[in-house]
């Protein structure tokens, strides 16, 4: 057996890492999981969409991992019979104030080779797609699609197994030292002695960083999402994805209609900062965690840059008829009623800076032997296979060699 690689969160990317290196069959995996289950946080409390590479800035990790990482995504699923709908998406100029932002989203998608991208003038096109929409314009992207993340990456976790990999639950890491040009990590339930680690640890990966003296910055500020679910009666009012504009300013693309892969509709999510790192609802309060976030020199310039944002999307957390509205923009035909309850929320693990900036793009440190992800927000999921693949070429292989 060859190197000892020890692969701390049970996310899909830290799945998705332990499946190509125990495949590979150069590798003794041990994917470390805090929780009882898998994909238990990012993972299994997003929207389940597949990126097609839309918004992000042509050149970057997030728009080279996306591209291919959704190919694969979709091969996978075809590969182990898993659901893969490509209901597609359109992303909606609601008024013509919103133009020169949707031919932004046109170019960076061209640029980004996102498949059979079409810009669309014509409302009666636009009816044809969407029936119910309202806007003036929009970019369609056909090969958007919908999935089972939590289902993928236990698809995943099987393939390790099988490759005589392990995956150890209920094992939090709580130390690590550097020992003898390797690693020795600490849980409740034992001790681990790998040459080599990785950190997917998402909504905790600066908490992980700081165990082997990396930078404290980037540090992970957690926004909650929340999501209501559209009547089921109701359900013909979208038939696939509908988004808006994105604010450029801002690194969350605001409230949309997202049918799921089991025919479910969604709307949301909206962008509240959570006073826990898994704080799925607002009684969840860690005050260390909070603590922690307003201690953080960023913290004051990042409320003065977007605190209007802050305070607009807190109100429509509160009030429903204000989230309401904000869907009903795209909807018309909509009735708050048709808002039959919140659903699900998730939390994003956001990276920002000493200066109170969030990083948008992937980002990835190395200490020693030791690899950590320390932003891998959306579209994560969707390029897991991809980042799996380009953190063994570009830090594993690499040092290697």
């Amino acid at each position: 057996m060859g190197e000892r690689i020890g692969i701390i969160g049970g996310g899909i990317v830290g799945v998705a890492l332990a499946r190509e290196l125990a495949q590979s069959g150069a590798y003794e995996v041990t994917v470390l999981e805090k929780e009882p289950r898998l994909a238990a946080h990012q993972t299994g409390h997003n929207s389940g969409v597949v990126h097609a590479g839309l918004y992000y800035k042509p050149g970057s990790l997030k728009a080279t991992l996306c591209a291919t990482g959704r190919v694969a995504i979709r091969d996978y699923c075809e590969e182990k019979g898993l659901p893969y709908r490509e209901v597609g998406k359109l992303v909606v100029a609601v008024d013509e104030s919103e133009l020169p932002a949707l031919a932004e989203i046109e170019r960076r998608s061209i640029e980004n080779g996102v498949p059979d991208l079409v810009r669309i003038d014509d409302v009666a096109r636009l009816r044809e797609i969407e029936p119910h929409v309202a806007g003036v314009a929009a970019v369609h992207s056909p090969h958007t699609a919908a999935v089972d993340y939590a289902a993928i990456t236990e698809a995943m976790a099987q393939d390790v197994r099988a490759a005589g990999g392990h995956i150890v639950m209920q094992s939090e890491v709580t130390a690590m030292r550097l020992e003898n040009g390797g690693v020795r990590v600490i849980t409740p339930s034992g001790e681990h002695v790998f040459d080599r680690v990785i950190a997917a640890a998402g909504l905790q990966s600066d908490i992980v960083a700081k165990l082997i003296g990396a930078d404290p910055s980037p540090k992970i500020l957690p926004f909650r999402g929340e999501y209501w679910e559209l009547a089921p009666e109701r359900g013909d009012l979208v038939r696939g994805m509908i988004y808006p504009v994105p604010d450029p300013r801002f690194p969350f693309l605001g409230v949309h209609f997202t049918r799921g892969v089991y025919d479910d509709v969604h709307i949301g999510p909206n962008a509240v900062p959570a006073l826990a790192r898994e704080g799925y609802r607002w009684l969840s309060i860690s005050p260390k965690d909070t603590l922690a976030s307003l201690r953080w020199p960023g913290a004051w310039p990042l409320a003065k840059q977007h605190w209007r944002m802050g305070v607009d999307e807190i109100s429509g957390s509160l009030v429903k008829p204000l989230y309401y509205r904000k869907a009903r923009r795209f909807i018309p035909e909509l009735k708050m009623s048709d808002l039959s309850a919140k659903t699900s929320a998730g939390v994003r693990a956001q990276a920002w800076g000493r200066a109170g900036e969030l990083l948008d793009d992937f980002a990835v440190d190395q200490v020693g032997p030791v690899t950590l992800l320390r932003n891998a927000p959306s579209p994560a999921a969707t390029s897991s296979i991809a980042i799996a693949r380009y953190v063994i070429e570009h830090y594993l292989d690499r040092a290697a060699s």
